[in-house]
């Protein structure tokens, strides 16, 4: 995908979407603008244990009405990640 302001537009809206959902069902201690893009989600960035990472695949499939494959855990790397995950799935659903 191209970057045009645009697509950079709707990046930065889902993933504020995607981190807001994160904090409230995770009751996480920060707000949108306190967490980069690039933070960790699995490991030392949020802290968060097995049963938060499933929150998050729940969140990122209701959020976004899109499927995380199993055994796809580098999807959930980073909020980056997960947003080009996001994104790259919403852009095969048009084309189909």
């Amino acid at each position: 995908m191209i970057p045009t302001k645009n697509n950079l537009a709707k990046r930065k809206e889902i993933c504020d979407s995607l981190k807001s959902s994160l904090i409230q069902n995770l009751n996480l201690p920060y707000q949108v603008e306190d967490l980069r893009d690039d933070i960790s989600i699995i490991g030392a960035g949020l802290g968060l244990d097995s049963l938060d990472i499933l929150e998050v695949v729940l969140t990122i499939e209701g959020g976004f009405n899109v499927k995380v494959p199993e055994l796809s855990v580098h999807i959930l790397r980073s909020f980056n990640t997960i947003v080009d995950f996001i994104l790259s799935q919403q852009e095969a659903k048009c084309e189909a």
